[in-house]
């Protein structure tokens, strides 16, 4: 069985039907703070908060768990800036209580939500694995953190782990049964939607000025259904060994881009106005997933801009 900490959330619900689909027991440890119970549509769900030993161990002793996908986590960058302490607790405070729970259990392979928020700013694109890592804010900062904890558990503990640095993730389930909640957080597609379903009354376009084709910054968009497939290839690599891999398609689109075809695709001309650039905003960032293809025997399905901004348009609308 696998637990998957954080599967009521964007990600974790995606890996936990795919996980269904291919006939592999789940069971969903989530507190339900950012979370939907309603996302949590298989296997079993225990609430709990991987703050409290106490039901990490219940869960562990309830159910047969023999790995670990581990989601649960703070991801707001810029409240990590303003609440630094929450994301130290929620992310490596809670992530050490998970492990220590695992290793008293005798449970020692774990899948890993890592970002590309690991690199800080990019030395060059696209972005491999041995790019230097330089977090240039709390959340960063944390996610590298909970690497060298896993890469420490490995040498002393005989543990294996596969870190997945995603870039962007976006769009939703094709089938419509889950996606991204509204509100949940500050990604471009889901606020460029809200503003053409009619909630935002317009996009902000932070940043014209940025050494890009149109001005305005890059980002690699991967769906994120791709990063569901990642991760079930990555639990069948960690009966082998333990790695890290980044998780992209290879390519760029701006947000000028981003927003063109949100309009395209969703047939609204809704507002949008240009601002100053954000601190800590690098222009582009692109990754180079060529390990995780070569590794993983991983490809990314979902990779025009188009598909990915329908499916999380279709499940936007049946939202709203």
């Amino acid at each position: 069985m696998i637990l998957i900490t954080g599967g009521a959330g964007y990600i974790g619900s995606h890996i936990n039907k795919l996980l269904f689909k291919k006939e592999r027991e789940t069971v969903v440890f989530d507190n339900l703070s950012t979370g939907h119970r309603e996302l949590a549509k298989w296997g079993h769900l225990e609430v709990g908060d991987l703050g409290k030993v106490t039901e990490i161990e219940n869960v562990f002793k309830k159910y047969p768990i023999e790995s670990v996908i581990h989601f649960a986590a703070s991801k707001a960058v810029g409240e990590s800036v303003e609440n630094p302490e929450k994301y130290y607790y929620n992310n490596v405070v809670n992530t050490l209580n998970l492990l220590a729970v695992m290793k008293k259990q005798g449970v020692k392979k774990i899948v890993f939500s890592s970002s590309a928020a690991t690199f800080g700013d990019p030395q060059y694109n696209p972005i491999d694995e041995k790019h230097p890592q330089n977090p240039i804010n709390p959340y960063g900062y944390t996610k590298l953190v909970m690497e060298k904890m896993l890469e420490d558990y490995v040498k002393a503990y005989d543990f294996r782990y596969a870190a997945l640095r995603y870039f962007n993730a976006a769009g939703a389930d094709p089938d419509g049964e889950v996606g991204e909640w509204p509100g949940s957080g500050q990604n471009l597609i889901p606020l460029v939607l809200d503003a053409a379903i009619g909630v935002r009354e317009e996009i902000k376009i932070f940043g014209t000025d940025y050494p890009t084709a149109d001005g305005t910054c890059v980002r690699d968009y991967i769906h994120v259904s791709d990063l569901a497939t990642a991760h079930v290839l990555a639990l069948d690599y960690l009966d082998k060994e333990s790695g890290c891999f980044n998780l992209g398609n290879g390519q760029g689109s701006s947000v000028k881009e981003v927003v063109a075809m949100a309009k395209r695709v969703t047939g609204v001309d809704f507002k949008v106005t240009e601002s100053a650039r954000r601190p800590g905003d690098p222009a582009i960032l692109i990754a180079d997933s060529s390990k995780a293809e070569k590794v993983l025997g991983w490809k990314p399905k979902y990779n025009e801009l188009a598909t990915i901004i329908k499916t999380a348009w279709d499940w936007r609308k049946k939202l709203a």
